[in-house]
């Protein structure tokens, strides 16, 4: 099953590992170090030219969405539950 994260990225729900609020960003900083680790490995795509609501977290990437983290739940929950 694959999960659309917004224009044209769509990923397999198997590599799903976690999604966030972008709000986490600013209140966390072990997020923010994990990002910025991501960053230097060039491990980090912006989805879109819209402004991010989510950060979905891979096994091997991490995605700057312009779709809410609920709606993404709500997707990935729903592949879960049916696949």
């Amino acid at each position: 099953m694959y999960i659309h994260l917004g224009g044209e990225k769509i990923i397999r729900a198997a590599e799903l590992v976690a999604i966030f609020d972008i709000s986490i960003e600013q209140s966390s900083k072990l997020s923010k170090q994990f990002v910025a680790s991501a960053r230097k490995r060039k491990d980090v795509e912006t989805i879109g030219e819209e402004e991010p609501k989510s950060i979905v977290v891979t096994q091997h990437k991490i995605y700057y969405s312009p779709i809410s983290s609920s709606t993404l739940k709500k997707r990935a929950h729903h592949f879960a539950a049916n696949g």
